[in-house]
């Protein structure tokens, strides 16, 4: 391979969202006084959490509706009634605490310092500008990476061909010396993919893969590759 950029996903690839994201629900609700089971609340969120985040992707919801919906949707399904003020306020600390708390898989730094001696890296991610810079710093990942190309600076969300070849000219880059490594099918691997980059699948619950598609569950995996 003729790989000069190497290019990450973040959220569920380097960064531990669900073991933050959590941490953060725990803080929000006892500042706010939420009568739950916080376990019961995540075991739910999680799945709806993705679901809008798909349709989020999809250009079918904004980004208030995402942060919305998948509040309400939740306690609709846990049958909690809670105010559209509560939900609102909930809304906005869940985004300004999410960033404090950073878990990160296993094997990142070490990968990355492995990674960044020859090829240049960069992220590609479909989370929001004023968290996912507060991410990478707080974490102490922006040492390693060139560029930092988010969905709202190119306009469109991965999948969308458009974000990758933005990417691509940000970073000065081609596809064919180009990889992307993600955890998610749809967005980040055959995104990629259809634009011509190689790709790595960060399979970390070892789904059944295509045999042409190179696939790791764990971080350390990728040195069999680059």
């Amino acid at each position: 391979m003729n790989i000069k950029h190497i290019f990450f996903d973040l959220d569920h690839t380097l960064w531990d969202f669900e073991t933050n994201s959590d941490k953060a629900f725990e803080v929000i609700f006892e500042k706010h006084k939420v009568k739950v089971s916080l376990q019961k609340f995540l075991n739910y969120y999680r799945d709806i959490n993705q679901h809008y985040w798909k349709l989020y992707r999809e250009e079918k919801i904004s980004k208030n509706d995402l942060r919305y919906g998948r509040l309400k949707d939740t306690f609709d399904k846990i049958k909690h009634n809670v105010s559209d003020d509560l939900i609102h306020n909930l809304s906005v600390d869940y985004i300004e605490v999410l960033p404090e708390n950073n878990e990160l898989f296993e094997g990142t730094h070490q990968i990355l310092e492995h990674l960044s001696t020859n090829y240049k890296l960069h992220i590609i991610t479909n989370g929001f500008n004023e968290v996912q810079y507060k991410k990478i710093e707080n974490s102490g990942l922006n040492k390693y990476f060139d560029k930092i190309i988010t969905s709202e600076d190119a306009g469109v969300k991965k999948p969308n061909p458009i974000i990758f070849n933005y990417a691509l000219k940000v970073a000065n880059a081609t596809s064919q010396e180009s990889i992307m490594i993600g955890d998610n099918w749809e967005a980040d691997i055959m995104g990629a993919k259809n634009v011509g980059f190689d790709v790595i699948y960060f399979n970390y619950y070892s789904q059944p893969v295509s045999e042409n598609i190179k696939s790791v569950t764990t971080l350390e995996q990728i040195k069999k590759y680059l």
